[in-house]
């Protein structure tokens, strides 16, 4: 929940901006508050508006455009040395931050034109390591359905349908647990969700998500649901929709009973792993597969094209040279 009394106006006013105009998600906003409220906190400190030692109670309702057009680059720069050498953030949280910092001041300068001077028009995105998506393997994916299944735990059938949406689909955490039973087009095998932003997209079932869906649902309660939670698919045994923190639950129970690492898996993985699989496997065409995982850059999908290691081993065997 966003305290907006705590805010400065100006600060509201782009959260008010991101989402009604921008159609911003909740999460999404969240996060923009966070990250400003502490960025502007941090400033009144850094340019002596105030001294307050915990950083997180210095008072930041009563800032005005004044305080803003104090801010130079070189104070951003600051605030984001104050973050690595005070918390140890990693590139990959400096970079969102800075993507906030400058959607902000172009939100002040260009938007609203409340502001001459953009100190984050030249503000650099921190450069960040490559790094391959971890993911299961295909052995490892079969072993985590098989365990899924056994019907030893009482709500195997919702979870193993969990598990096999995750796997097949590559959906995000908070799309599966947003899904309702009126987003399912059973006859043809599809269903809508709510993604990034608000966007909606469709996913496209396969045989077996089609069956686990259809077993659990003969065995999903019907009565006594939270009224505000009646269309949702997935119920916690509290018959409310599922919470995000159950599902993680779920996905890390089912890697321990698979023998699998939780500190190197987890739900976000197991969409690694689908994107993987299909590409690996089925011949995936880049662009249905940024289609699939709803990606708005191309870029973001390449990651997944990268080979197994496997595969390059095989390589290296079948070249004439090789003595194999």
């Amino acid at each position: 929940m966003i305290e907006s009394a705590e805010n400065p106006s100006f600060l509201n006013d782009f959260l008010h901006y991101s989402t009604v105009i921008l159609n911003k998600s909740i999460n999404s906003v969240k996060e923009y508050n966070y990250d400003l409220s502490n960025f502007f906190k941090f400033m009144s400190n850094h340019l002596g508006l105030s001294s307050n030692d915990n950083i997180k109670e210095v008072d930041i309702h009563s800032l005005d455009l004044d305080f803003l057009e104090k801010i130079t680059l070189d104070d951003i720069h600051s605030y984001l040395y104050y973050l690595k050498s005070n918390f140890n953030s990693k590139p990959a949280t400096i970079a969102r931050k800075v993507s906030t910092i400058r959607v902000f001041f172009n939100y002040m300068c260009q938007k609203e034109k409340k502001m001459v001077i953009n100190p984050a028009q030249n503000l650099e995105t921190p450069k960040l390591d490559k790094r391959l998506p971890k993911y299961l393997t295909l052995e490892d994916s079969k072993k985590l359905l098989e365990v899924a299944a056994d019907e030893s735990n009482r709500n195997c059938k919702r979870d193993l349908a969990i598990i096999t949406l995750f796997l097949n689909c590559g959906m995000r955490l908070s799309e599966l647990v947003g899904i309702n039973l009126n987003d399912i087009q059973f006859d043809e095998c599809r269903m809508t969700v709510i993604g990034k932003g608000n966007k909606e997209r469709t996913i496209y079932l396969n045989k077996n998500c089609m069956k686990a869906i259809n077993d659990y649902l003969k065995v999903r309660p019907n009565d006594r649901i939270k009224y505000e939670d009646r269309n949702a698919l997935f119920l916690s045994e509290r018959l409310e929709r599922i919470s995000r923190r159950t599902v993680q639950h779920i996905v890390e129970k089912e890697l321990k009973n698979a023998g699998l690492d939780i500190n190197k898996y987890s739900v976000h993985k197991l969409r690694h792993t689908a994107a993987t699989l299909m590409y690996q496997y089925g011949d995936v065409d880049i662009r249905a597969l940024q289609e699939l995982l709803g990606h708005e850059s191309i870029a973001t999908t390449e990651i997944y094209t990268h080979v197994a290691s496997k595969q390059i081993q095989d390589a290296v065997s079948r070249n004439p040279l090789s003595g194999e």
